[in-house]
């Protein structure tokens, strides 16, 4: 698994593209040759961009759940509803689908925003709005989650 590193504000034009930075584009170059995935986020309103073998190892999980059982069934359609193949042109544009851009949101201004092993895809206003939130609350929260563990090098 790669970790990607980086926050970037990024411009998209009229048609969808976006010229994904050059320090991410450097980080991806091993994992382009595979295409990607874009899809809807379920938490927040932004898109999610894996590359495909983080794709296909999500999905080997997915794949594991019962689909005799509703529940299951009914995350499996939302968690891929609007799932798409992407992949970058020889310029390092990526085409964000019409129903996907609608769907977070994005206007011209954007920011690409690592999340370890994906890209968020936001628009800039959703992202410093969400940004803005959760600082209200980050100690808080990353006490609850990280603070019960015993590893010295996280700070």
């Amino acid at each position: 698994m790669q970790h990607l590193i980086g926050t970037y504000e990024c411009k998209a034009d009229a048609k969808g593209r976006i010229l994904m930075p050059i320090a991410i584009k450097k980080q991806m170059a091993s994992l382009a040759t595979g295409g990607f995935v874009l899809k809807r986020a379920v938490f927040n309103p932004c898109l999610e961009l894996y590359p495909m073998q983080e794709w296909m190892q999500l999905m080997e999980k997915v794949n594991a759940l019962n689909r005799f059982n509703k529940k299951n069934n009914d995350f499996i359609r939302r968690f891929t509803a609007g799932v798409k193949t992407v992949e970058m042109d020889v310029s390092g544009r990526l085409l964000i689908p019409k129903d996907l851009i609608k769907h977070a949101q994005i206007g011209k201004e954007i920011v690409i925003s690592s999340a370890v092993n994906i890209l968020e895809i936001w628009d800039k206003s959703l992202y410093e709005k969400a940004i803005d939130e959760a600082a209200l609350d980050f100690g808080a929260l990353a006490e609850e989650v990280m603070g019960d563990k015993n590893d010295d090098t996280i700070s």
